[in-house]
């Protein structure tokens, strides 16, 4: 009596592309409609007070995406491992020592901007941007896709600092990365009629810069606009 073996057949699913439109999406949105300082409202302290030069902004904006993407990827490879009660201290030492990393090649490498950046290289440790993503996704995500959403809120992050730094340096100082670039002919004390806007140099400046480029996107995209 022959028997009739029944086979099996297992469908695996296809592999995900490294770069599929889902992991695009992961860069893409935050900049645009999920930037993390002008949709989500985050990292706001340091685009207030590191934005008077474009160089630090640009020094602090790649510094944010070294701890971002690398913090986001160790926190997902340890994902099963964080026992629940403890997984806050857990994403803090692990961002308190890339931040000390940066930290200590900042101050071989470029001693002067460590110096200019000076307490806020710190306070990545606790910027809400890294902490909400490493709290969102990359305790619930594999390491490449937390990878590619630490790369795109950092990146997210950045431009908004660089944009900011680069209107209120060339406006408020007449250079961009230190370099005059507005000719010395302009100013009024040469015979010119140009004058340095020194209100770009302060605090509130920055914030109302902000508040222009969040009215920029809003009105460009109106799903943005909250309703009351």
């Amino acid at each position: 009596m022959a028997e009739v073996l029944d086979k099996e057949i297992v469908e695996k699913k296809p592999k995900e592309p490294l770069f599929s439109k889902r992991n695009r999406a992961l860069i893409n949105d935050p900049l645009n409609d999920d930037n993390p300082i002008t949709v989500q409202v985050l990292g706001i302290c340091s685009a207030l007070a590191i934005t008077v030069k474009l160089y630090p902004a640009v020094v602090m904006a790649i510094s944010v995406l070294f701890v971002l993407a690398v913090g986001n990827v160790v926190v997902s490879l340890m994902r099963n491992l964080i026992p629940n009660r403890i997984r806050i201290i857990v994403q803090l030492v692990v961002v308190a020592a890339l931040v000390v990393l940066v930290d200590q090649v900042l101050k071989a490498f470029v001693y002067d901007v460590s110096k200019e950046l000076s307490v806020f290289v710190g306070l990545i440790i606790t910027n809400c941007i890294i902490m909400g993503r490493l709290e969102a996704f990359a305790l619930g995500n594999k390491p490449w896709r937390s990878f590619l959403d630490g790369v795109g809120n950092a990146f997210g992050y950045g431009m908004i600092l660089i944009i900011v730094a680069f209107f209120r340096e060339l406006l408020g100082s007449g250079t961009l990365f230190g370099v005059q670039v507005v000719p010395n002919s302009w100013y009024m004390a040469n015979g010119g009629y140009y004058m340095d806007n020194g209100f770009m140099l302060l605090p509130p400046m920055a914030l109302i810069t902000v508040g222009v480029i969040i009215w920029v996107q809003r009105s460009r995209n109106t799903k943005l606009i909250e309703e009351n």
